[in-house]
């Protein structure tokens, strides 16, 4: 029972012994605080355009760990409700999560994957490990399938440092679909309505071993490239000083990149797109 129904004390629940996932307990006790559980009656679709949309995200793993990036813009259709909102989150200090689609679901499920991961570790003593992470991951999103269905998706995108990986391969990247599927990626992989053009750009960047700031430069091309073609994804916008988010997550943890140094490197980028409209040519 709520605590103002009990004299201010926490329930019987709070002290039985039980699942170390926070998500199940709320469900199995508080079902109508679940991001997942839909307000629509049975068969009822969402319009495109009443809901705010974001894209687009990507990672890439590089010499010391994984990057992951995402443009700032958010739409209503073919309106820009949000210029500068945050798609990229630490999940814990070795994790982050990014999301393509509604967005106001998937900050809510942001939030709750947070606490999952901390409820987890409170209860088992030990860090969840990495695959448990993504598999966790997917089961919220498998619950949030009724809503999907309706028209209100979220398509995260997982990256994590593992340092129980071999050396060379502990930035691992982790996509899903709207069904909970759950898929490891190599190298790279791009989300949202501008992954193809981001995909594309990050297959003729990317190579193994890239240092922090190559890394970063390859994503900001790529995040370009696909404002360039997709009107959902906003480019950089240097009079209003709204820049890519940009974080990397390394054996020392999560850590987004300072703005100017974000900064610094979009406008290096867009100097260059001066001369070469159509972006770098692929390395050999």
């Amino acid at each position: 029972m709520p605590a103002h129904e009990t004299g201010g004390r926490l329930g019987e629940e709070f002290f039985t012994p039980g699942t170390s996932s926070f998500a199940r307990f709320l469900a199995a006790h508080r079902p109508g605080l679940l991001p997942t559980r839909s307000p629509l009656p049975p068969g009822t679709a969402v319009a495109p355009d009443a809901v705010a949309h974001g894209t687009t995200v990507l990672a890439l793993a590089y010499r010391d760990g994984v990057l992951i990036a995402g443009d700032r813009r958010a739409t209503m259709g073919n309106l820009i409700a949000q210029r500068d909102l945050e798609k990229v989150h630490p999940a814990d200090d070795h994790t982050a999560v990014a999301f393509a689609g509604t967005v106001g679901l998937a900050l809510d499920m942001v939030k709750l994957y947070q606490v999952e991961l901390t409820h987890f570790e409170k209860i088992e003593g030990i860090p969840m490990t990495l695959d448990g992470k993504a598999s966790r991951l997917a089961a919220m999103i498998r619950e949030n399938l009724g809503q999907a269905m309706q028209g209100l998706a979220v398509v995260p995108l997982l990256a994590g440092y593992d340092p129980k990986a071999p050396a060379g391969a502990r930035g691992r990247i982790f996509s899903f679909d709207v069904a909970g599927g759950l898929y490891e990626k190599r190298a790279f992989h791009a989300e949202g309505s501008g992954s193809p053009y981001a995909g594309g750009a990050l297959k003729k960047l990317y190579r193994p071993g890239l240092t922090r700031r190559e890394a970063a430069l390859a994503a900001l091309q790529a995040l370009y490239d696909a404002a360039d073609d997709d009107s959902a994804t906003g480019g950089p916008d240097l009079n209003r000083r709204i820049f890519p988010l940009v974080s990397v997550i390394t054996e020392d943890g999560f850590e987004r990149l300072p703005e100017s140094e974000t900064a610094d490197l979009t406008r290096e980028m867009v100097d260059q797109r001066r001369t070469r409209p159509d972006g770098p040519r692929a390395t050999s």
